[in-house]
């Protein structure tokens, strides 16, 4: 925990006017160190709280104060003349905007009051969870399946082998399969992704491969196809499982010959591309059925990685929930939101039919009809009741998912000490091992 009093407070003063100047003694008295910057700063100083004067010129332009309030970790205080108070949409901005607002002449005790709770604020929000954003590789997640990923993903990427990812749509497929290409030795080729089922099925040869001048009506001149696109690379043929049997039998031969003809063309050319394959078909069924060459199956699945749907790691959903509103803000052009108690529990009833990218959307949705400070359950679309989702799984099932979550959480908490996680559980050693085998844990 932190101390709000022995803490150093740091306070920002942005655009200061003479007011804001002849204030500052005091504050260095009470204890904050005050920095100052101009509003078109480049890199203003990281701070706890934030005075910035809102003139007629700042005021004109909103989306440079927009701008330095959603990439900054801090709390803001308007500071405005009254007349600027009352203008026209001022009052709906410094709602959306800042923690609070102060007209001129300043009420010293009241601002000390306000700069006290601004900087509570803001230590109560660094002494939780932090989220570091990499942008390199957004598999974001503290849940044990997450960090098992991440590892089998940093062992498979050393290799050239074709990796066929499995899993239900929006648990990042896609994701995965760029994380591969980026941690791998080719990362300084092109990453080419094909969706098999977008393509019209008189395409996809074309597509896939390219074709010469005059191969057929309409090719007016020769086109390059996604394996040539993607040579020095990684190719990411998604939705595999979409593609007709004639074109099956041409990638097989392809992935054995490593080389291509173009439609039209009768020269073969030598391909130099890793095969990522990504489905969320059980290609075995389909192969029972008769939609899918298992000889290709074989060829596809040398490697294998199954992407988790989100009801299976819940607690990573509030991290993931987080990580959505930073990154929509921009695009609603609304400050970043936090989510009450209710739109959480509301989350962690669901049953995320759409996984990830179902998370994705009603969050981008809340951003953009959240009435106050937080998101709430309603603005996320769903209920705020507990009741939700509870006739989606037996009450079997709900026992093994808080069976399996025991085990993770104790995993994680004594660093995968077995004997010590057993323990923790008030289980036997043989047992612990047993079910982490019944849950695939290990």
């Amino acid at each position: 925990m932190f101390d709000l009093v022995d803490a150093t407070r740091f306070l920002l003063v942005v655009e200061p006017c003479v007011d804001c100047l002849q204030l500052l003694p005091e504050l260095r008295s009470a204890g904050w160190e005050v920095l100052s910057c101009a509003l078109d700063t480049v890199a203003p100083p990281p701070c706890d709280v934030g005075l910035l004067r809102l003139g007629p010129d700042q005021l004109q332009n909103p989306e440079s104060i927009k701008g330095l309030i959603r990439h900054s970790n801090t709390e803001w205080i308007a500071v405005l003349s009254p007349d600027a108070l009352r203008a026209g949409g001022v009052g709906d901005f410094i709602s959306e905007w800042f923690f609070d607002f102060h007209t001129l002449p300043f009420d010293v005790d009241r601002l000390q009051v306000t700069l006290g709770r601004a900087f509570g604020m803001a230590r109560l929000r660094d002494g939780g969870r932090e989220v570091n954003y990499d942008k390199e590789c957004e598999l974001l997640g503290q849940s044990r399946p997450v960090a098992e990923l991440r590892k089998l993903i940093r062992k498979l990427a050393a290799t050239d082998s074709t990796v066929l990812i499995h899993g239900e749509s929006g648990t990042g497929k896609e994701l995965v399969a760029r994380t591969l290409h980026r941690q791998s030795r080719r990362c300084g080729g092109p990453f080419v992704a094909v969706n098999c089922g977008a393509i019209p099925e008189q395409l996809i040869q074309s597509e896939l491969f390219g074709h010469e001048k005059g191969a057929f009506t309409g090719a007016h001149q020769r086109k390059i196809g996604r394996f040539e696109a993607a040579a020095g690379g990684t190719l990411l043929l998604d939705e595999v499982a979409d593609l007709p049997l004639d074109l099956q039998a041409n990638l097989l031969r392809v992935l054995q010959e490593r080389q291509i003809e173009r439609v039209g063309g009768t020269q073969p050319i030598p391909i130099d591309v890793r095969v990522l394959a990504a489905t969320h078909v059980d290609l075995e069924k389909a192969i029972a059925a008769g939609r899918f060459r298992e000889d290709l199956y074989y060829r596809l699945n040398v490697l294998q990685v199954e992407t988790l749907p989100l009801r299976d790691r819940p607690g990573d959903i509030p991290l993931l929930a987080d990580y959505f509103s930073q990154l929509y803000s921009q695009e609603v052009g609304r400050r970043p939101r936090r989510f009450s108690e209710s739109a959480q529990m509301a989350m962690k009833a669901h049953g995320w039919p759409g996984n990830v990218r179902e998370l994705a959307n009603r969050v981008r949705r809340g951003l953009t009809l959240a009435e106050g400070r937080q998101i709430e359950a309603a603005d996320l679309g769903l209920s705020s009741g507990t009741t939700e989702g509870l006739i989606r799984l037996t009450l079997d099932e709900y026992k093994a998912q808080a069976e399996r979550q025991a085990l993770c959480d104790a995993l994680a908490e004594c660093s995968d000490n077995c004997s010590q996680a057993a323990r923790m559980l008030g289980i036997s050693r043989p047992t612990f091992y047993r079910l982490l085998n019944k849950h695939g844990i290990r």
